[in-house]
């Protein structure tokens, strides 16, 4: 699961969480061609609310092909790290790189269409749409949005639909959620609302997606049912960063972890190196 091909200078970068900004932006922007590149890289991120500072300098590394791991105690600022990565809120300092990119000037849908997806902590689902529903309201760039593509491409149209229809029913099938195809997204439990937003981000084929607390509020089975997924994504080459307060979860699927307490960069490591962290287990487990 670990990307091999990931450049020491890549190591050093994430061994090295309060690295200023300049340096650790300026190693993506001015890599060599063909270099092996973190799909997402954030620098010197701040932002304050009143005189609360939640975001205060931090950074935060993803490489592509990974599952990383965002952690740290209540209010450390991990949410709102989230919201500033996907542009939901504006930094009030710092820039985030999407695939190679400056993205912090975009807006929420252009850095969705650029291929970064977010999840909820409270799962977002239409409850008086179907389950289908839900997943095909999902799909980007269709022909029939367009207003004169219903006049003349009606044959597209029609052959897009199906072909839609047919993927989110197979993601469906993936998540066991096949059978409710026609209920009600309102009739699903919390576990299966949330395992219905992972659905809903894979329809729009994202490079990259962030996961608020996936196994909060869920059952064991369905938690088990969530890893299970989001291991055979990954293994299909799709790159997620997730927060989780579960952490039989964070070491079971993550090859890297990010901890942050009070809004900073506390350390970054392989699980087993945050486990054994003096200052982690100090300032998260409280040990």
């Amino acid at each position: 699961m670990v990307d091999e091909s990931h450049s020491p200078d890549a190591d050093a970068m994430a061994n090295a969480p309060n690295q200023p900004l300049n340096d650790i932006l300026a190693e993506v922007e001015d890599a060599p061609t063909g270099l092996q590149l973190p799909l997402l890289a954030a620098g010197g991120l701040v932002k304050s609310f009143g005189g609360l500072r939640a975001v205060d300098n931090a950074s935060i590394e993803v490489a592509k092909g990974s599952i990383t791991g965002l952690i740290g105690p209540n209010g450390a600022g991990k949410t709102t790290l989230f919201n500033l990565l996907s542009n939901f809120i504006r930094p009030d300092k710092g820039r985030v790189l999407f695939d190679g990119e400056p993205i912090q000037m975009l807006q929420p849908h252009e850095v969705a269409q650029r291929g970064m997806i977010r999840t909820f902590q409270v799962a977002r689902v239409l409850s008086r749409l179907s389950v289908m529903e839900n997943l095909l309201l999902a799909t980007q760039q269709q022909s029939g949005e367009r207003f004169w593509g219903t006049w003349f491409r009606y044959k597209q149209i029609m052959a897009e639909e199906r072909q839609q229809r047919d993927r989110a029913l197979a993601i469906l099938e993936s998540i066991g959620l096949a059978h409710m195809a026609n209920e009600y997204a309102g009739a699903l439990s919390g576990g299966q609302r949330k395992l219905l937003e992972m659905g809903r981000a894979l329809m729009s084929n994202p490079k990259l997606i962030l996961l608020d607390e996936p196994a909060a509020g869920v059952n064991p089975t369905l938690i088990n049912q969530i890893c299970d997924r989001i291991q055979s994504w990954n293994r299909e080459g799709m790159t997620f960063l997730i927060i989780e307060h579960n952490m039989d979860v964070i070491m079971s699927l993550c090859d890297r972890v990010w901890v942050l307490a009070e809004g900073r960069n506390l350390a970054s490591g392989t699980p087993s190196e945050i486990q054994t962290n003096s200052q982690v287990l100090e300032a998260y487990l409280g040990q």
